[in-house]
């Protein structure tokens, strides 16, 4: 089984307001990241939430994810990603599709591909690339999930992403939507105008 884990605990601070809570095509980021997943036929999608958890909750219409609060959001990102870890951990998935909230642009079609990619050849991680920038999401194999269990507060998971460089699987897609992250208001009014064109 390969789960979905949505990563969207942060403070928001540069966007000026709660991104899980943005729109997209009609749908909240949080809402359009977990259809997506869904629909792209992954199972278990957990949502970490955090600052405003309880506001975003009341807001949202998750049935088809489980909800993960973290209290230590205020640590990092990898707080986050280990309790959605542990949260996941019963299940015992060979992998998670790890998503962060702002890139909520992510296709069906590069969440089925990758999927595809990883089943044929179980790589300890592999990430899309549009153009050869690379992007979201990432699947992550549960090879890994120890050592991501292992780091402090303080250490970002690409440290452990990194050593795996070499065993690494890299997916070329058409989809420039991967590349999509939004951070600032002026992000969120590209957002606006891709939908647009």
């Amino acid at each position: 089984m390969i789960a979905g884990l949505i990563l969207a605990a942060g403070e928001s601070r540069r966007m000026g307001r709660d991104k899980a809570l943005l729109t997209y095509r009609g749908q909240t980021f949080v809402d359009t990241l977990v259809q997506s997943l869904t629909t792209a036929g992954v199972a278990g999608v957990t949502v970490v939430l955090g600052h405003h958890a309880a506001e975003i909750q009341r807001a949202v219409n998750l049935p088809a994810a489980r909800v993960a609060i973290n209290p230590d959001y205020r640590h990092g990102q990898t707080s986050s990603q280990q309790l959605g870890l542990m949260t996941l951990a019963p299940e015992q998935p060979d992998a998670v599709v790890l998503c962060l909230v702002d890139h909520p642009a992510i296709s069906v079609e590069v969440i089925a591909e990758l999927v595809r990619q990883f089943e044929s050849t179980r790589a300890p991680v592999l990430i899309p690339t549009h153009l050869g920038e690379r992007g979201h999401p990432v699947i992550i194999s549960q090879a890994l999930f120890p050592e991501l269990l292992a780091l402090t507060p303080g250490e970002p998971a690409h440290s452990v992403i990194r050593k795996y460089r070499e065993a690494t699987q890299f997916v070329e897609v058409a989809d420039p939507g991967v590349l999509l992250d939004v951070d600032y208001p002026a992000d969120y009014a590209k957002l606006g105008e891709s939908i647009r064109q």
